[in-house]
């Protein structure tokens, strides 16, 4: 059960884009405040955006699973509403140690203590599978979107990769020249990148859209961005490493876009096989972003395996 901390959570009010959820900033351990959207009744189930969105990706399988679960949906740091600290050469704020490490603290402060289901979406799915491996006494089951590991799809870049996904190279480059470059036009840049990802049109509306700008225009976020990516390509990979030999021992769902670039280039079930014990997965009728392009078909994946 849900414990509202006075002193650590702040309530922001209801969401202005998922009904029947309440925003809240909540302030961690290690002094990171995070901004979630929670509601429901039930076992705690984690949702974890990825880029370039906020936890509002969720908005469109949220109120249904607020049904059968307590849903916690918080902006990961750097993003949305929470915190965005300062980072270093290594850049080990952004890392998805520090990021897991988050979660934890996050559901330790809400009055979560004996474990939690997780869906994560993108960068979120990253966080998650570092999750699975440093907790996993804490992660009963994992539910992975349209991500093959980390370590995996630098290992197998080629052109089609690199080319479909430039923005793993290029928020990777030295501060500040992808954080001016994006700055010049972010609209412009954030409109490409979704368009170019999902391949159901109109599945980001009009106000959604908006909302992700906002974030995106604070350079702060765009900061906070480019060390997420620049901790992938560094520190992560060096975590991954070091943890080669460890497994996910708890269940793990992985689903894909048939139409996205991960579906098409890599084999998902497969690569998820070298890194977790239980695996299974299936292909979702979309591009990159099924919460948003298709919500029926991805609740009727999600539901049986969460349940």
């Amino acid at each position: 059960m849900m414990k509202d901390n006075a002193d650590f959570i702040r309530h922001r009010g209801d969401s202005p884009f998922i009904s029947g959820f309440r925003l809240m900033d909540v302030i961690l351990e290690n002094g990171i405040s995070i901004r979630a959207a929670v509601a429901g009744q039930g076992e705690p189930l984690v949702l974890l955006h990825g880029h370039p969105q906020n936890h509002v990706t969720w908005r469109k399988i949220a109120p249904s699973l607020a049904q059968h679960f307590t849903v916690i949906m918080p902006d990961i740091r750097g993003y949305g509403d929470s915190d965005k600290p300062a980072s270093d050469d290594n850049h080990r704020s952004y890392s998805k140690r520090e990021m897991a490490k988050d979660i934890i603290l996050l559901m330790a402060r809400l009055g979560f203590h004996d474990g939690f289901a997780l869906v994560g979406h993108d960068r979120g799915a990253r966080v998650g599978h570092r999750l699975a491996l440093d907790y996993p006494q804490q992660v009963k089951r994992s539910i992975f979107i349209d991500i093959a590991p980390t370590a995996t799809m630098y290992a197998l870049t080629d052109k089609t990769f690199a080319t479909r996904y430039f923005w793993w190279f290029f928020l990777i480059q030295p501060s500040p020249m992808p954080e001016k470059m994006i700055a010049a036009d972010p609209a412009f840049f954030l409109r490409k990148h979704i368009d170019g990802q999902l391949k159901t049109p109109g599945a980001t509306e009009p106000e959604v859209f908006a909302e992700y700008l906002r974030c995106y225009q604070n350079a702060d976020t765009l900061r906070a961005i480019c060390e997420d990516y620049r901790a992938s390509a560094t520190l992560d990979l060096q975590d991954d490493e070091a943890d080669k030999h460890l497994r996910i021992s708890t269940p793990l769902l992985v689903l894909w876009g048939e139409k996205g670039t991960v579906g098409q280039l890599y084999d998902v079930i497969a690569t998820w096989q070298e890194k977790a014990l239980d695996v299974r997965g299936k292909a979702m009728p979309c591009g990159h972003s099924p919460q948003e392009e298709c919500p029926d078909a991805l609740l009727g994946a999600i539901m049986p395996f969460l349940t």
